[in-house]
């Protein structure tokens, strides 16, 4: 599991758990963990068949509190009353096709369903069973009206189901599922289903430029921020692809399509065929300035005389000639390209100062500023910084989880596409 942390406010949070009867059922565990190890009070509801799969024992073992699935369990608490309305955020996972059929309905016949409509706080549901299933137009109507009450719908990931059936309907990896449990806790309303349909491309991580066999030429970008904006529009409907270089991010997420490139040349190459398609481009690779001019087909050795020089030559500036392309009409005049800059102050003016320049340079909608050196933003969990627009505006990026980085980069995102309406 990544690092944990305690609620922005610093506070113990209350997280109420639901947990459907599938096989993933045993998947909830490392969420429970998560939550109980990052200091919150978690209570975990499950369901008669949740039950089958994995026992309270263990529920009650992993948050230190009774577990129960009656409404005539501790009738003199009201608990199907309380639970629901002392909680701060509520996952239900694995969400079943049966439990999210009951919930969009208003059901009450169980202590989950009925805390569920108690709630006020935000409500996470995360998909888990057949592609078959999770494809029906029953399944997607509820869906929709979960959405519509205010529910959060996680995108189910791809990847092996029950027995040997494999496709889209896997319950994400509970790594995920914990960070869009935690981006919740930070801001209740930071996954609106509003980008439904939008074609985004973000570049992710580090470029490698190969020096011989065994030796590059590289960056400290862990892909990290690349994959928290991906992971962030796919959860509010975008239909998202991840050009991603050399990463440091624990899995892939969900809903997401990956294509795996290695050096500059080929990062330009495949960012530059899928902008023509698409309505956002993100680029927040940290792309290499320079690159050898000659590979060494075997490995360099040592010499008593010291290294031999290597000439580098410029890399292709990717976000420039994406904007280039736009000008002269291979990509769609509407696409909104977005681009990132790690700045470092010097002599000639602060990083505010070198993101503005390179804002004018670039000529993009957007370009979010960075500071790195001295352990900031590369590597780590938590991001700052500076949202710039080619309109002239300033937006301060307090500090916070890159996801939470990522909702609100996507806010200013989506107020530039043009024709997205809000839709479930």
């Amino acid at each position: 599991m990544a690092t944990t942390r305690t609620a922005a406010s610093g506070t113990t949070r209350r997280i109420l758990i639901g947990v459907g009867g599938g096989i993933a059922a045993y998947k909830v565990c490392s969420v429970i963990r998560h939550f109980t190890e990052a200091g919150h009070d978690v209570r975990v509801v499950p369901t008669e068949a949740a039950l089958r799969f994995v026992g309270a024992a263990t529920f009650e073992a992993l948050t230190g509190n009774p577990v129960s699935t009656d409404v005539f369990d501790d009738v003199d608490q009201v608990a199907h009353v309380r639970l629901g309305q002392g909680a701060d955020l509520v996952i239900v996972a694995p969400a079943t096709a049966d439990l999210m059929a009951r919930a969009a309905a208003g059901r009450a016949d169980d202590l989950l369903t009925a805390s569920l409509l108690t709630v006020r706080c935000p409500v996470l549901f995360v998909p888990a069973m057949h592609t078959e299933m999770w494809e029906h137009p029953a399944t997607q109507a509820n869906v929709t009206t979960l959405r519509t009450h205010g529910s959060t719908v996680m995108v189910p990931a791809s990847g092996r189901l029950t027995g040997t059936d494999s496709g889209r309907g896997r319950l994400p990896d509970p790594q995920e599922i914990a960070m869009i449990g935690e981006l919740l806790l930070e801001r209740p309303d930071a996954l609106p289903h509003d980008l439904a349909g939008v074609r985004v491309v973000i570049s992710a991580g580090g470029t490698r430029e190969p020096l011989d066999p065994v030796r590059f030429l590289g960056n400290h970008s862990s892909g990290k921020q690349g994959f928290a904006l991906a992971r962030a529009a796919a959860q509010r409907g975008a239909i998202v692809t991840v050009v991603a270089g050399s990463t440091a991010d624990p899995g892939d997420p969900a809903g997401v399509g990956i294509v795996r490139v290695s050096d500059a040349q080929h990062l330009a190459e495949e960012m530059t065929k899928r902008a023509a398609e698409a309505d956002v481009v993100i680029m927040a690779a940290a792309v290499a300035d320079f690159r050898p001019v000659a590979f060494a087909e075997s490995k360099i050795k040592k010499s008593d005389t010291g290294p031999a020089p290597i000439e580098l030559t410029t890399n292709p500036d990717i976000l420039r000639g994406l904007v280039t392309d736009r000008e002269a009409g291979r990509i769609p005049p509407e696409t909104v390209i977005v681009g990132f800059a790690a700045e470092t102050g010097d002599e000639t003016g602060g990083v505010l100062d070198h993101g503005r320049a390179k804002l004018r340079r670039k000529g993009c909608d957007l370009l979010v500023v960075n500071a790195v050196g001295d352990g900031k933003a590369f590597g780590t969990e938590d991001n700052t910084g500076w949202l710039l627009s080619a309109t002239g505006t300033e937006t301060a990026l307090p500090l916070g989880s890159k996801t939470l980085m990522s909702s609100r980069i996507l806010d200013e995102v989506r107020a530039l596409v043009p024709g997205s309406d809000d839709v479930a």
